[in-house]
């Protein structure tokens, strides 16, 4: 339970006879948030049916799979690890039977106080199947007091600390949670009478679905056969949107926390280029999270934009792989340098982020041996120097490229020309409202929601 952290996708459908089929591709717009699992649970008029595996989602379900799930109420999960082993049975949505009858969970984001939640449940006799923290929220339904659904999810929540958009689907009911700090984002859509809420808005056009709004922080939606009803359960003054996001997580086409992703990702290319100082011939992104970023540093420098790297489409992000030699190989495989273009160029490669340094150190080798001249990055993201607990596969402090590390001296581990990272306040400036409703905290180390001791202690360990 103390490892690294997860992001995750949820999508739900509400009163559409296919809503399996809408499911399975809104999780596929949502891939990219996790590639280890994939489930689908969905309300066929008696009971909750499954389908869960490991994989794509093209690769669990298939065809059959949509003659045997039918009902017009659907939840679906795309995930990757590791709050939990990458194994099926952390594959959501999870399933539980209690009082209220058959429920079925859907998670993204970490729970900070696990470790209490599951010593205070074990001791009162609860049997978990799983090492995830989404199980924990189940038995917190099932243990309340309360006589019904709603409220017995309210007194769960108010127990749950940290990160966690939830998706819930019971009898005839499909339910949206958003935590009190907003750390992930949520959405609610409509479509064709019916209602559909997914982790980003990207899924929805998809569909052809139309975009209400995102679902507010500490609001609960419920979706059943008199309409939507939505009510707040808790409120809090601070206000805690995951910045990353919309730095690498989130899709461009995406409208999160308000922003254009798209948009967003530009402006920090264009602050990059305002504080440039390097003489290079071309500006080369890292595709395909440093593509937008690229454009704007482009636009504004002056500097042509080439594509410098050429991408495998059947690679996934190696960021989102949970072992080190998983990430190490697909970096090899996924990007190859445009040999012709490169030789004895200087070249600003632009780049989201940098975590561990391995992926960087590696493309920067390539790009070497490609017969490059200088290599200068520039990154649209400040120095990651603290962990995530909130639900970003950022490691140990100890794992952490920039921790204890002046710039100057993660220039010369990575072997480059010169380095540049965005600096924290143009990032606040570009979020708007200079950044309050922000969380900052792998950047630096203000972290808005209290955090187990024990729990911090392993991340924050050093070498």
């Amino acid at each position: 339970m103390l490892g690294l952290k997860e992001s995750c996708g949820v999508f739900g459908v509400f009163g559409l006879p296919n809503a399996v089929e809408l499911t399975y591709l809104g999780l596929f717009s949502l891939q990219h948030r996790g590639q280890e699992s994939a489930g689908i649970v969905v309300w066929d008029g008696k009971s909750l049916q499954e389908k869960k595996g490991m994989g794509l989602v093209s690769e669990v379900f298939h065809p059959s799979d949509f003659e045997r799930l039918k009902g017009h109420v659907a939840l679906g999960h795309v995930r990757y690890s590791t709050t939990g082993s990458s194994s099926l049975k952390n594959a959501q949505p999870f399933l539980g039977d209690c009082r209220f009858g058959e429920l079925g969970i859907a998670h993204n984001g970490n729970l900070t106080n696990t470790l209490q939640l599951r010593k205070q449940l074990t001791r009162l006799g609860s049997v978990f199947r799983s090492s995830m923290d989404t199980e924990l929220i189940l038995h917190l339904i099932a243990r309340s007091q309360f006589d019904n659904l709603e409220d017995s999810i309210k007194e769960a929540l108010w127990q749950m600390r940290g990160a966690f958009s939830l998706g819930i689907i019971a009898p005839d009911r499909l339910i949206a949670v958003r935590d009190p700090w907003g750390f992930r984002p949520l959405a609610l859509g409509k479509l064709d009478g019916g209602y559909v809420i997914s982790s980003e808005s990207c899924a929805f056009d998809v569909l052809g679905a139309e975009f209400l709004r995102e679902i507010a922080p500490g609001e609960m939606v419920v979706i059943d056969q008199n309409g939507v009803r939505s009510f707040f359960y808790a409120y809090s003054s601070r206000k805690a949107f995951c910045v990353f996001e919309l730095i690498y997580f989130a899709r461009p086409d995406s409208l999160v926390f308000g922003n254009s992703v798209y948009e967003a990702r530009k402006k920090m290319g264009q602050k990059l280029a305002a504080r440039e100082f390097a003489v290079a011939d071309m500006v080369i992104p890292v595709p395909d999270s440093g593509m937008c970023a690229a454009l704007g540093f482009a636009e504004f420098s002056g500097i042509p934009l080439e594509l410098g790297f050429i991408r495998n489409p059947y690679v996934g992000r190696t960021f989102i792989r949970p072992r080190q030699d998983e990430r190490e190989l697909a970096i090899d495989i996924k990007l190859n340098p445009l040999k012709s273009l490169l030789q004895n160029k200087r070249v600003i490669v632009i780049e989201d982020s940098i975590v561990r340094g391995n992926t960087s150190r590696r493309r920067i080798t390539t790009l070497k041996r490609a017969g490059v001249k200088e290599v200068h990055m520039r990154v649209s993201s400040p120095p990651h120097r603290f962990p995530c607990f909130y639900g970003v596969d950022f490691p140990s402090s100890s794992e952490l490229v920039a921790f204890g590390k002046s710039v100057e001296e993660i220039r010369q581990y990575l072997d480059l020309d010169s380095l540049q990272y965005l600096d924290i306040e143009d990032l606040k400036e570009i979020v708007g409202n200079a950044g309050k409703d922000f969380c900052f905290a792998c950047f630096n180390g203000d972290y808005p929601v209290r955090i187990e001791k024990e729990f911090a202690k392993n991340a924050l360990e050093k070498v």
